[in-house]
């Protein structure tokens, strides 16, 4: 809906130019442009959403798996050394946990299995995108209804080169999880009377974290912006092919 604010120059102090109009005008133009904005920070590191700032670990700490590689900075990303069997970060700070997207740009330095296993909160829940499982290609949500991304409706096949960053993007909605790589939609999961959980190997990335499974991997570009709620759009039938 259209909103007019009307502003009528008198004499006196509210002539053209004068302080009272100013900042008159300075309200007004707050009030039409603030209107159906979505919130874009999440209270991390930067006000644009930014959870890194490409030189310190900053809110992020080292996930205590066990046999964890060393985690560093280098050339603007956390690089996530091999592990035996998990090398990864969780996050500290505030959190937004519904109507959210993250993006990020995500790397298989070396090795052959998930470089980026992205855990992230349904609400009250926890769920991870992995990326690049399962010996290399295997894409999807772990779990849903008690399945992982290799065995349920989010599987999904792409192959991956060793060195090369890819934009990873994930959309959270009260009713759907949706995510691309490259531009490329991957998920496309409605949520209504779904069970959302996560594997046990990953219990310590709550609410946010990445993880890496005997592979290096690297992250960067890491934000996290509040979005609109939509309605449920019922997914295509070639949305997988």
């Amino acid at each position: 809906m259209r909103q007019t604010v009307q502003l009528r120059c008198v004499s006196g102090p509210n002539r053209p130019g004068s302080p009272v109009l100013v900042v008159a005008l300075f309200l007004a133009a707050i009030v039409i442009g603030g209107c159906g904005r979505p919130q874009t920070g999440s209270g991390g590191d930067g006000g644009d959403g930014r959870l890194f700032d490409g030189e310190t670990l900053g809110q992020w700490k080292v996930t205590d798996f066990g046999g964890q590689g060393k985690v560093r900075i280098e050339d603007g990303a956390i690089v996530m050394e091999m592990g035996q069997d998990m090398t990864g970060i969780t996050w500290t700070g505030p959190v937004v946990r519904m109507n959210y997207e993250i993006t990020c740009e995500a790397m298989r330095v070396d090795g052959t299995d998930f470089f980026c296993g992205l855990t992230f909160p349904v609400n009250d829940k926890p769920c991870t995108l992995v990326l690049g499982g399962w010996g290399g290609s295997v894409c999807g949500l772990s779990n849903i209804d008690y399945y992982d991304a290799a065995n349920n409706e989010t599987t999904h096949m792409m192959s991956f080169e060793n060195k090369r960053w890819y934009a990873v993007r994930l959309r959270v909605t009260s009713n759907r999880i949706e995510a691309w790589v490259d531009g490329k939609p991957i998920v496309n999961t409605v949520l209504e009377n779904r069970h959302i959980d996560i594997r046990s190997e990953v219990y310590l990335c709550q609410p946010l974290g990445f993880a890496t499974w005997q592979t290096a991997g690297a992250v960067r570009n890491i934000r996290m912006v509040g979005v609109p709620d939509e309605p449920v759009q019922p997914a295509p039938d070639s949305f997988y092919m």
